[in-house]
């Protein structure tokens, strides 16, 4: 059964429960689903100053205060799409934490194509899942981090992953796609329960890995799944180059117009038209 637009029956907490079990492992118990939240990192980060455990998840059909990086609002009209947090009780080194996020993004990344086979999936340095040439934006990841003294405390991450939606706002026309619109017709519908557990099992495969060892035994993986590798970029600051593939300490490395290696750290970062791209806009509006 195609499940109607809005609806919840593909994320009840008995389907991502019993979804969570076949896969096995130590994330998504205990399992909390909610109608409605602030924003489901939210519930994760107060719950982690009360104690919870490694593994708890949060799931919403709805967040009114939902954000992505740098504060920018996460729109989702509620049942349509899978937003969930999972609390991370892992020994890490602070300076490990941005190779984790890469890690999440490449759990959501494979879970994504995993529902998706037939699509061109791949992650957008550093927290964005894309898909297609034209890297139409699926899903997003929020990690935020507690400290206690200098050490880490708990890691939460969070997850926007567009499923069911088939129309976007305006400002995200041509910017952004589901799995409902990018999964073959000959596959069955896309279900909400199966991408969380598809998730919950990449992320602890590898996440404890990472930051116990860095990047290195996933750096393959990740880089076959680089989608600014050999594209033009730019930061807001109007930093520019080439991006030439994410190093393992997790920086985006850019080769600048000068000719010199740039690891970049952090930022926002936009793919710079190429001048035949940009040649053939102009002429299409003359």
């Amino acid at each position: 059964m195609i499940a109607p637009r809005g609806a919840s029956v593909d994320l009840s907490a008995s389907l991502a429960a019993d979804a969570i079990a076949r896969r096995g492992g130590a994330l998504g118990r205990p399992l909390h689903v909610l109608e409605e939240t602030t924003s489901t990192n939210d519930e994760a980060k107060r719950a982690a100053k009360s104690g919870a455990a490694h593994g708890a998840t949060w799931i919403a059909e709805t967040q009114t205060a939902g954000r992505g990086r740098q504060g920018r609002a996460w729109i989702s009209p509620r049942g349509e799409n899978l937003l969930f947090s999972v609390l991370l009780r892992i020994a890490c080194v602070p300076s490990r934490l941005p190779q984790l996020a890469l890690v999440a993004g490449l759990a959501v990344r494979d879970a994504v194509a995993r529902a998706a086979p037939e699509a061109h999936v791949r992650i957008k340095w550093p927290n964005d899942v894309v898909v297609g040439e034209d890297r139409r934006k699926i899903a997003g990841v929020l990690m935020e981090t507690t400290m206690l003294g200098s050490n880490v405390d708990a890691v939460v991450v969070g997850v926007g992953i567009n499923v069911h939606a088939r129309a976007f706002p305006a400002e995200l026309e041509g910017h952004a796609t589901s799995v409902a619109l990018i999964a073959s017709r000959s596959s069955a519908p896309p279900s909400r329960a199966e991408i969380l557990a598809d998730v919950l099992m990449a992320l602890d495969r590898d996440v404890a890995l990472v930051a116990a060892r860095g990047l290195g035994l996933v750096h393959a993986r990740l880089t076959a799944a680089d989608a600014l590798r050999g594209e033009s970029v730019r930061t807001d600051d109007d930093a520019e180059g080439r991006a030439e593939g994410i190093d393992l300490e997790g920086r985006l490395l850019v080769r600048r117009n000068d000719g010199t290696l740039a690891r970049w750290q952090a930022g926002e970062v936009h793919l710079v038209p190429t001048r035949e791209k940009s040649a053939t806009a102009r002429s299409t509006t003359r």
